[in-house]
């Protein structure tokens, strides 16, 4: 079973709504532990003061920010702490929006909200609430605070269960000014080309058609070192030719996929 994460409520108005909060991801990167190569033996970190080249035990350990002229504010803990939220187990729903309008870059990270327990009117709430969330495709914007930190989340339905999802701050998201766009609009008949090999290319989305090739790639090679076998580099991929024409291009890459020389 899946371990909760917060428990609290999701409050609308004069509704709470009893709920858990669980992870809706799983871990699934392969993990290391730094270690000397010589003997295998764990590498330990240790925080030094690099003016009295002496360790420094942690709660000696202050906070520093850095200023625009060079100069830095150091914080105490207790200083840091003045700062945090208030502590609440609530879901604060603030307003409702329509779910197509959100745009996924503020989407962080997703986490599922079940009942808390099975009281019956726990379950009536969270029911009604999951319904008429359905019913009428909106989206709920609200916060919460999870440890030391304030969230802007999104609840939504998911599979007949309620997700939530932390949300980036409108500030967090980089201006589109700040990146170069393309160049001239293309003619027409090129455009026409990119049309038909996105056609082409277009199919239902299955997110089970992809896998992470890295992590594949990196288990057989653990694998086949706990076997005591040799690992080789492979061959260096040569760098592609310079960029044929973009018409040749377009043209050449829909033959292939028409012939099944590429998929």
């Amino acid at each position: 079973m899946a371990r909760s994460l917060w428990s609290g409520s999701l409050s609308f108005g004069l509704v709470n709504v009893p709920v858990r909060l669980y992870s809706a991801v799983h871990d699934r990167d392969l993990h290391f532990r730094q270690l000397h190569a010589e003997d295998g033996a764990p590498i330990d970190t240790r925080r030094f003061c690099s003016q009295e080249d002496r360790e420094v035990a942690f709660e000696e350990i202050g906070h520093g920010y850095e200023l625009e002229d060079g100069g830095q504010v150091v914080l105490t803990d207790g200083e840091l702490a003045l700062a945090e939220p208030r502590k609440t187990r609530t879901i604060d729903i603030e307003a409702f929006v329509d779910l197509a309008d959100v745009d996924p870059i503020h989407f962080d990270h997703p986490y599922f909200l079940a009942p808390a327990g099975r009281d019956e009117g726990a379950l009536r709430a969270y029911d009604l609430l999951l319904q008429v969330m359905q019913s009428t495709e909106r989206a709920a914007l609200g916060r919460f605070v999870m440890r030391t930190k304030e969230y802007l989340v999104l609840v939504r339905v998911r599979d007949d269960r309620l997700a939530l999802t932390t949300m980036l701050f409108h500030d967090e998201i980089r201006p589109t000014e700040d990146v170069a766009p393309g160049g001239r609009t293309p003619a027409k008949k090129k455009l026409d080309e990119a049309r038909r090999l996105i056609e082409a290319m277009t199919v239902e989305w299955d997110p089970g058609r992809y896998e992470d090739c890295y992590r594949e790639r990196l288990a057989e090679v653990i694998e086949k070192r706990r076997k005591g076998g040799k690992v080789t580099a492979p061959e260096p991929e040569k760098a592609p030719d310079a960029a044929p024409d973009l018409m040749e291009a377009l043209e050449k890459t829909l033959e292939d996929m028409k012939t099944g020389s590429r998929r």
